[in-house]
């Protein structure tokens, strides 16, 4: 299994910053991606950004050019750095985990309990 504690949120003013953290616990080499994804009142949960193991990234339109995902391997910790923070990025950000595992390979998902953002305007 693969656990993730996620960090960071808060209460910003619009044209703020913030920094979401992302530690993971367990089958740690065996996580392929780990992302970000967000859901604001009334909406469905969207992918916000991306890092694999290979370090490619992939981030949303709506966050290109404001948000920056990294990771710091000797600690499976990845990170989010909002810049440029509107209101409209309001929602609760959770962490997830995709990892592959075992013979025959078995694949998992996990997510972390979510952490509020909230964009004053």
């Amino acid at each position: 299994q693969v656990q993730l504690v996620e960090s960071g949120g808060g209460l910003v003013q619009a044209g703020g910053s913030l920094r979401l953290s992302c530690a993971a616990s367990g089958l740690t080499s065996s996580i392929v991606v780990m992302g970000w994804h967000r859901q604001a009142p009334g909406k469905q949960r969207e992918l916000v950004a991306s890092i694999s193991s290979s370090n490619t990234t992939n981030y949303a339109d709506a966050v290109k050019g404001r948000f920056t995902i990294s990771r710091d391997i000797p600690k499976n910790t990845v990170f989010l750095q909002m810049s440029s923070l509107k209101p409209e990025d309001t929602a609760v950000y959770y962490c997830h985990a995709f990892a592959v595992y075992g013979l025959p390979p078995r694949t998992l998902d996990a997510w972390g309990q979510g952490t509020q953002v909230t964009v004053s305007s």
